[in-house]
């Protein structure tokens, strides 16, 4: 085994994330930060032969201002070094979705054009659904045909959330009850 992982926990307007990386960089961002959130850490270190996480705040300073400033809407681009662990297929959507701009949003079809594999969606789909650092690749920018919400890792409800400050969709507005005091 090689490869230390060192893990820190982040409060964020989402909740709270568990983000991870080796000394090459970041490699594992998780929508929870609980005992499970670490386990499913331990888990893809294992399958990727990385050592087992141990926590790290210091390792993990820029991801997390970085993801801070994003939040804050004061980051549109990240700078922060990746470690990217998949299949050479996967690395390859991954960088994809890293080309496409804050604001905008591609579909899993503009996607496997953009990487020379027009027959590949559902792969693409595949891919993007095993993107182990969401928000950093922003898998969130992926819709499906016709500008449907599609799935997300953490819920529709954060993609929207994302998609909301990134000023894709309007923002949301406050619910009128139909039972409003006359």
């Amino acid at each position: 085994m090689a490869g230390t992982v060192g893990y820190t926990a982040m409060e964020t307007p989402i909740g709270s994330l568990l983000v991870a990386s080796t000394e090459k960089g970041l490699c594992y961002i998780h929508f929870s930060a609980d005992e499970d959130a670490v386990r499913s850490l331990a888990v893809w270190c294992q399958k990727h032969g990385l050592q087992l996480p141990v926590p790290d705040d210091e390792r993990n300073g820029q991801a997390v201002a970085e993801l801070e400033q994003y939040f804050a809407g004061i980051r549109r681009d990240f700078t922060v070094a990746l470690d990217l662990y998949g299949t050479p297929f996967q690395q390859t959507v991954w960088t994809a979705l890293t080309h496409i701009p804050y604001g905008e949003t591609r579909s899993y079809k503009d996607i496997a054009e953009f990487i020379g594999s027009s027959k590949a969606v559902r792969a693409v789909g595949g891919a993007n659904n095993k993107n182990p650092i969401p928000l950093i690749i922003p898998c969130h920018r992926v819709i499906g045909a016709g500008g449907s919400m599609v799935g997300y890792g953490g819920g529709l409800s954060i993609k929207e959330h994302l998609l909301r400050l990134e000023g894709v969709l309007p923002p949301a507005t406050e619910q009128i009850s139909l039972f409003a005091a006359e």
